[in-house]
C-alpha cells in the first residue's frame, strides 16, 4: 500500500492527465482506481466493475527486455479475466481524445482494439 501511495504522489504528466479524465465516473459511469494493487502488480488504472486495466508506458517500455516483461504481465492479467489496454505516455498527451474514445468503447461493451 505504501508503494501505491508513493506512486500516486509521483504521477507522470500522462498519468495525471488521464486520471483527471477517468476519476469521478466521467467515462460511461465507470469507477476507476489509480495505482491499484493486484497480486504482485500495481496497476496504473483499474476498473473493478469492468475488469479493465489501463497501463501507461513511458519510453523505457520500448526496450526489448521491458517489452517482454510488459507482455508477460498483460498475459497474466488477461489469464485472470481482465481486459488490458496499453497506451504510451505520448498517446495520452498528444492523442487524448482517441485514448478516451477507445476507453469509452471498451467500457460501453465494445471489443478492445489493437
Amino acid at each position: 500500500m505504501e508503494r501505491c501511495r508513493a506512486l500516486r504522489q509521483s504521477s507522470t504528466d500522462a498519468e495525471a492527465l488521464l486520471w483527471r479524465l477517468l476519476r469521478n465516473r466521467q467515462i460511461a459511469g465507470a469507477k476507476f482506481r489509480r495505482q491499484h494493487q493486484f497480486g504482485s502488480f500495481i496497476l496504473d488504472f483499474y476498473c473493478y466493475e469492468q475488469k479493465l486495466v489501463i497501463e501507461l508506458d513511458g519510453g523505457q517500455h520500448t526496450a526489448l527486455e521491458q517489452a517482454m516483461r510488459d507482455a508477460a504481465r498483460t498475459q497474466y492479467l488477461q489469464s485472470d479475466g481482465l481486459t488490458v489496454l496499453r497506451f504510451t505516455n505520448r498517446e495520452v498527451l498528444q492523442e487524448t481524445e482517441a485514448v478516451v474514445s477507445r476507453i469509452w468503447d471498451v467500457v460501453e461493451g465494445g471489443a478492445p482494439s489493437a
